[in-house]
């Protein structure tokens, strides 16, 4: 590439939208406000971890009971297996799903730090 001219985008880096659907985002300009209906949904894993199963199942017991606090547009699951505890999201938008996960592991951390407070379970 000569020295002073017009340098082209590195490699991997994208001028304009990409991918599946988007045309129906990007217009001659770069991108619109519009959302495509077709968009899937964003989708978090998380796997926690504990030191025991009793503890894993523990904050699970704790952590399910807690509904999302907006009605349509995000899911949650858990499950445990054996000690770790298994938390899946999906979200229409990226937003809620990042507000859900900060609420989750504040929660979370309360959780551990009740656990650690009264020690493990008396069998």
């Amino acid at each position: 590439m000569a020295s002073g001219g017009a340098s082209a985008p590195r490699a991997g880096l994208a001028l304009y939208p990409t991918g599946p659907g988007a045309a129906g985002r990007a217009g001659a300009r770069g991108c619109t406000c519009e959302r495509s209906p077709r968009r899937p949904p964003n989708i978090s894993e998380l796997s926690i971890p504990f030191p025991s199963s009793p503890l894993a199942r523990i904050a699970l017991g704790s952590l399910a009971p807690d509904p999302e606090p907006r009605k349509g547009g995000i899911s949650k699951e858990l499950s445990v297996t054996e000690n770790v505890l298994h938390v899946g999201w999906k979200a229409e938008e990226a937003r809620i799903l990042r507000v859900s996960i900060s609420s989750f592991l504040e929660h979370l951390s309360l959780v551990v730090e009740t656990m650690e407070l009264f020690g493990p379970p008396v069998a």
